[in-house]
This record gives structure tokens, C-alpha cells and sequence, in this order.
């Protein structure tokens, strides 16, 4: 059977490589409960079903706000079976968003995960007319999932055969509203050929095989997770769903995954965590563990070192490494982050513990893989997002504009044919906003958004996220913002890493009231003051950071300073310390 429409993959994994647990979730925190592809295939008609008795005609938007469970993929699919429009939307915006969202996509039905989910939403239904909103959890004073299956005894499944036949590969498939870092969210329209081109285009760098496990993490509502869903369920391995995060560690353990995806932040935590267990080792243990960490930073390639690099990294391996693997659950042959840059050196030591990162670079207008550092010999660079993926075409624009084409690109942005036309050339060349360059070899360089670059008061260019990586490699900082357009001087917001610093001051001895008292004590300012000038003696005179202010506040995506693939929102954090950045230069 071939892949061309997305309902398809499980029929494809039918008929290829079917499998005892297809999906798995897990209930309460107790025990997994697996679904067989024949299993999925039942329950995806039988949301067809439903779906029909309820009403629902193709082409018409259902919008799909819940965290990653099983019910999540046969609703979606469900959806595309009959023509109808998937429209994810994450689980934790604010009503204003949820309103622009439904208001502008036309939901009239839409599936949350449970009451808390439910009452945030329900404001809407008295403001859009014949919105209907279900839960999936089951409750008995609200409608759920499991009534609104009830209805699909009411419907034949020759209709949703004869719906699926007048599905084209070319159709609309889903629209997802971006994460709108610089104001409103725009709806990116996806076809069933869009998403799949770019997962089988991605399926040739990362060897996914049937049989393998994948734990599913990232929001299933955010595209990179959508696309390796449908290529996970494709190729024959088991998708394994994570609903929350502080699940992690426990559920790799035990569901021992071949790969999963994820966001470098996740990642930069998952290492925190490491680091700071070594920290609490002695002795002679401590000093290996630290020894293999700055053996692990200096790695490149398995012969780019030479012999007695080799030599080191192979007892590091032997003493620490291993144990990193096994944390891991021990089967890991990689990691892939996406959605944001990736500390070069968290690539370096990951992969010289025998748990290679492979970075990559897209967008959702994309599908959204637009370039990947592949599985193979010589097809990771460290610092670069990789190469272009199969299909997949790329060039840098005359102003340095990272620009794509192929048949992953979006259809266009909903309702916005003028936004579309800004975005998409005349010679279907998708322009991405961000900036970069190739190296000599073919792999992809990101230096910065086009849109987030800044000039000095002097002219210069100044591109804020280089600069922020910089200082986001101490273990002291969770976020780091630059400012100073049109000013003389570079100047950051920095927040803390709470738990590294928390550990610093017990070991110095410090006690602290509070985060408040802890921030502005003479000996953390010392301290972030010289982390400061260590990551200036790396920078251009230009983009070192001459002030800095310490800020109390965790930011969060609740708080609205992070989206969901926890890039800054630049623009609410300007406005939020607008005080504090116009006090770095009231004496300018």
C-alpha cells in the first residue's frame, strides 16, 4: 500500500510490519496499556464514525487541545479519514488565544483533555455560535469522547470508505496556528503530501526501523512531533506516548526507546541534571566524572582526534559513559532537537557518550525539516543544523535569508493570501526570516533571525541569539535575553538556574531569605559578573555585554515570556522590563 494520504501509515504498518504495540500509554502512572495496529485501525474508524453521526462534513475544522495520548492520534486520524481538517492547538494559551484561534479556523467542535481543560474553554461557547467542546477523560455532568463515540453506531463504515477514497494527497490536511513570537498567530496550511515528502525526506537520515520504540514527548500539537508520528507509524515501530514531563526519566527506563525527539532546552536539563549529580560525587569519583565531561567537550569524530583521544574517550566510556546509556534505557541510537539552536557542546559530549544529537533546522511553514545532520559517516557537523534533506531545496538569499523550496512547503497561510504572498516567491521559494550560511562543505550555518538582528547606536549588527548561547553554556543561567537597539552598549536580562545556584550557594555557604535576597547579594552578582566576562572574551567588541541585571521571575510559557518550543518572546519580555532595560542606559 502507498503512503500518500496520512491516514494511510497505519495501513501501511498493517500490511509491512504490524505490531502487538503499535501505541502505548501509560494509565494513572501504573501500567501500560498497548494497542495493537489493528487495535489503532478500530478505534480510528470508529472515530470516523462518530464523527460523521456528529455531523461533521469534509473540509470542515476540528480543533484537537490535549496532551500527548492515544486518543490525540485516532481523533486526528479520524478526522483525515473523512476529509475533515485537523487544527492542533497546545493545551496551555491563554482564552484570548484560544478566541482569535477558534474565531478565525471556525471551530465548531473541538476535543480537550479534561475539565480543568473544559472550563478554561467553555467562556467560548457563549461567544461562538454552535461551539461544542468534548473532553476526553470521562466525566459524568460534562460531554466526553466516549459519549460522543456512542454516536458512531449511527454511521456505516462504507460511507467513511467511500469519504477516504475522495481523499487526495494534495488535500488540506491540517492547519497549525504558529506559536506567534512577534504578534498574532498566523494558520500555516499543510496537505497530506506537504507533511509526508518532508517525513520520508527525513526518514533518510534518521534510521528509524520496524520493531524500534520511540518515546513520544514533544507536544504531538507541534510539528516536528506530528511528522515523526505519522513516520514512526509508518515505518513499524511502536510509538510509546510521555503525557508529562516529569515522567521522563522513569519512562525511558522502562520503555528502553531507540530514539525520540526533542527541544534543546529539554536537553540542556537532562545534561543539568547529570552534572549535577557528578557534583555530589567525591574524591577520586568526582575527578574522573569531570575528567570524561571535558573529554566528552573535546570531541569531533571518531578519528578527528587521533589515537590517544580515542584512547581517553574509550575509558571514559568505560567509567562514566556507560551509565549515561544506561539512564537512558540503553538502546538510544540517537536524539534529534529541532526548534531551536543547540549548544555545540551538548551535540559533542551527548555523541561522544555513545548517544549521538543530531541537530536540524525548519519551520512549520516547512512541514517542517528543512536541513539534518544525518546517520552516516561524515554527515554531522557540530554548530551547523546539517544539510539539506532529500527533495528539499535551499539557498541563501542575496541579504543572507536561508530560503526553501520542495513539496514539503505549506499550501499558504489561512485566510491571509497577502501574508502568503510575502512569504512564498513567485518562484515557490519559501523565505524562512532567518539568516545564515553554508560552509565549505554543505552544512547549514543559523547566525540569527532576520527579524531579531539589531543595530547599535554606531551601526553595528548585532545578532542577540549567538550571543545568548554564549552565555547559556553556564549552568547558572535558564535564560538569557540581549538588548540594546540603538544604544552603545550590548546589555542582557539573565534569569538563574535556581537549582545550580541553589547548590553553589550551600557549598559556599550562603543562606538566603530568598530568591530576591539571593539575587542581589554581593557574592551572586560576583558570580554572574564573572561568567560575564568570560563569555565576553569569546565576543566581538561589539556584542559584549557590558550591563546586566539579575531577574527574580521564572519564565514560563504559563508567565507568556516562552512559546511552546521555548524560544523567547522577544517582544513580551521587552514590554515586561521595559524599566530595566531603559535603566541600563539612563546615564548614556
Amino acid at each position: 500500500m502507498e503512503f500518500t494520504r496520512l491516514f494511510d501509515a497505519f495501513y501501511c504498518q498493517l500490511e509491512r510490519h504490524p505490531l502487538p504495540d503499535a501505541v502505548a500509554d501509560k494509565i494513572n502512572g501504573t501500567h501500560w496499556v498497548k494497542y495493537s495496529t489493528l487495535d489503532c485501525i478500530a478505534k480510528v474508524n470508529e472515530c470516523s464514525r462518530a464523527l460523521l453521526a456528529y455531523g461533521i462534513k469534509p473540509g470542515q475544522n476540528v480543533a484537537i487541545v490535549s496532551p500527548n495520548r492515544p486518543e490525540w492520534i485516532f481523533t486526528d486520524m479520524g478526522l483525515l479519514q473523512i476529509g475533515a481538517i485537523c487544527v492542533p492547538v497546545y493545551p496551555n494559551i491563554s482564552l484570548d488565544e484560544y478566541r482569535f484561534i477558534f474565531n478565525d479556523a471556525e471551530i465548531k467542535l473541538a476535543f480537550v483533555e479534561d475539565k480543568s481543560s473544559y472550563n478554561k474553554i467553555a467562556p467560548l461557547m457563549q461567544e461562538i455560535e454552535g461551539l461544542k467542546i468534548y473532553t476526553f477523560n470521562t466525566y459524568d455532568d460534562i460531554p466526553s469522547y466516549q459519549v460522543l463515540l456512542k454516536k458512531e453506531t449511527q454511521a456505516e463504515q462504507s460511507i467513511v470508505e467511500e469519504l477516504k477514497q475522495n481523499v487526495k494527497t494534495n488535500d488540506l490536511a491540517s492547519i497549525i496556528y504558529t506559536s506567534g513570537t512577534t504578534g498574532t498567530p498566523k494558520g500555516v496550511m499543510l496537505s497530506h503530501e506537504n507533511i509526508i515528502s518532508d517525513a520520508l525526506s527525513a526518514w533518510n537520515c534518521i534510521p528509524i526501523k520496524p520493531g524500534h520504540k520511540l518515546t513520544s514527548m514533544l507536544p504531538i500539537c507541534h510539528i516536528l512531533e506530528r511528522v515523526v508520528t505519522y513516520l514512526v507509524i509508518y515505518v513499524g515501530a511502536s510509538l510509546y506516548i510521555i503525557d508529562r514531563l516529569e515522567h521522563i526519566g522513569e519512562y525511558i527506563r522502562e520503555v528502553k526507546p531507540n530514539v525520540f525527539t526533542t527541544v534543546p532546552r529539554l536537553l540542556e536539563k537532562i545534561y543539568e541534571k547529570i552534572v549535577m549529580k557528578g557534583n555530589e560525587l567525591k574524591g577520586i569519583k568526582k575527578k574522573i566524572f569531570f575528567w570524561a565531561l571535558a573529554v566528552g567537550e573535546r570531541y569531533d569524530t571518531p578519528s578527528g582526534r587521533g589515537l590517544f583521544y580515542n584512547m581517553q574517550l574509550a575509558i571514559a566510556n568505560k567509567l562514566v559513559f556507560v551509565k549515561w546509556r544506561e539512564a537512558l534505557g540503553g538502546n538510544l541510537f540517537g536524539i534529534v532537537s529541532g526548534a531551536a539552536a543547540l549548544q555545540p557542546r551538548l551535540g559533542r559530549v551527548f555523541t561522544a557518550a555513545g548517544i549521538p544529537v543530531k541537530e536540524g533546522y525548519g519551520q512549520t511553514e516547512a512541514s517542517p525539516v528543512i536541513t539534518l545532520n544525518a546517520y552516516g559517516k561524515n554527515e554531522t557537523r557540530f554548530g551547523t543544523v546539517g544539510k539539506p534533506i532529500p527533495n528539499v531545496e535551499v539557498k541563501i538569499a542575496e541579504d543572507g535569508e536561508i530560503c526553501a523550496r520542495g513539496k514539503n512547503i505549506m499550501l499558504g497561510y489561512y485566510k491571509r493570501p497577502d501574508l502568503t504572498a510575502e512569504t512564498i516567491d513567485d518562484q515557490g521559494w519559501l523565505h524562512t526570516g532567518d539568516i545564515g550560511k553554508f560552509d565549505e562543505d554543505g552544512f547549514l550555518k543559523i547566525t540569527d533571525r532576520k527579524k531579531e538582528l539589531f543595530k547599535t547606536s554606531g551601526g553595528k549588527y548585532v545578532a542577540p541569539q549567538a550571543v545568548e548561547n554564549k552565555f547559556k553554556e553556564s549552568f547558572f543561567i535558564e535564560h538569557i535575553i540581549v538588548v540594546g537597539e540603538n544604544q552603545k552598549t550590548i546589555s542582557a536580562l539573565i534569569t538563574p538556574a535556581y537549582p545550580a545556584l541553589n547548590h553553589w550557594a550551600n557549598e559556599q555557604g550562603l543562606k538566603f531569605a530568598s530568591h530576591d535576597e539571593m539575587l542581589k547579594s554581593k557574592e551572586v552578582i560576583k558570580l554572574y559578573q564573572k561568567i560575564r566576562d568570560e563569555a565576553n572574551k569569546t565576543l566581538g567588541e561589539v556584542e559584549k555585554v557590558k550591563k546586566f541585571s539579575l531577574i527574580v521571575d521564572v519564565w514560563g510559557i504559563d508567565s507568556g515570556e516562552l512559546t511552546h518550543t521555548m524560544k523567547l518572546k522577544r517582544k513580551f519580555i521587552h514590554s515586561k522590563y521595559q524599566k530595566v532595560i531603559d535603566g541600563f542606559y539612563d546615564n548614556d
